[in-house]
């Protein structure tokens, strides 16, 4: 099993920044994906970002530019490093581990509130 532990949310004013982890353990050598999504008020949860363990990423139409997801292997942490937020990337954002069984696992998320 995987344990997927968020952080770094808050209230930011529109125009700023945030940045959250994601601490992975447990069995982490089986993660190939890691992602993060977010879920808005009355929304679906929708893709923000994946990575790889290659390195390779994948980002939702509406953050690229702005968002930029990584990994620290050595410290088993993703991370999401937001710039230029909208009140509209106000959501709570989950942390998600993929395995490459398929099995996947979700964090408890961390909220993100943007004022404008």
């Amino acid at each position: 099993q995987v344990q997927l532990v968020e952080s770094g949310g808050g209230l930011v004013q529109a125009g700023g920044s945030l940045r959250l982890s994601c601490a992975a353990s447990g069995d982490i050598f089986s993660i190939n994906v890691m992602g993060w999504y977010r879920q808005a008020p009355g929304k679906q949860r929708e893709l923000v970002a994946t990575i790889t363990t290659g390195g390779s990423t994948n980002y939702a139409d509406s953050v690229k530019g702005r968002f930029t997801i990584s990994r620290d292997n050595a410290k088993n942490t993703v991370y999401l490093q937001m710039n230029s937020l909208k009140p509209e990337d106000t959501a709570v954002y989950y942390c998600r581990a993929l395995q490459w069984n398929g099995l996947n696992y979700w964090g408890k998320g961390t909220l993100v509130t943007v004022s404008s």
